[in-house]
């Protein structure tokens, strides 16, 4: 299995905005829905936002809602997550896969990308 290639995580101020992507395989795309997940240090892995197949559905968990964003491009086998407003919580590592509310039991996972909200 071809595991995704996270990227665009950084450094950033309180306040500011990075986009994440999401180069996966065209298999992983094919399973439907997808999702960004994030890791904080001694934390359990967690859902952060899920989107359709077709892309015209997006859901977020409640801390991020209204600064998020999710997207697809099925063509490019692309996913992406704009964030903006970010704050110190939002300081974690951030992958992407099929989604899943047991992400402990998928596999498949790549590297991550680090995002660190820090003054």
């Amino acid at each position: 299995q071809v595991q995704p290639v996270e990227s665009g995580g950084g450094l950033v101020q309180p306040g500011g905005s990075l986009r994440l992507s999401c180069a996966a395989s065209g298999s992983m795309f094919s399973m439907g829905i997808l999702a960004w997940y994030r890791q904080a240090p001694g934390k359990e892995r967690e859902v952060v936002a899920g989107i359709s197949k077709g892309g015209d559905d997006a859901r977020y968990v409640d801390s991020v809602k209204g600064r998020f964003t999710i997207s697809r491009d099925n063509a490019k086998n692309m996913m992406y997550l704009q964030m903006n407003d970010l704050e110190p919580a939002d300081t974690a590592l951030y992958f992407c896969n099929e989604f899943s509310w047991e992400p402990s039991k998928l596999s498949g996972w790549g590297q991550g990308t680090q995002v660190t909200v820090s003054s």
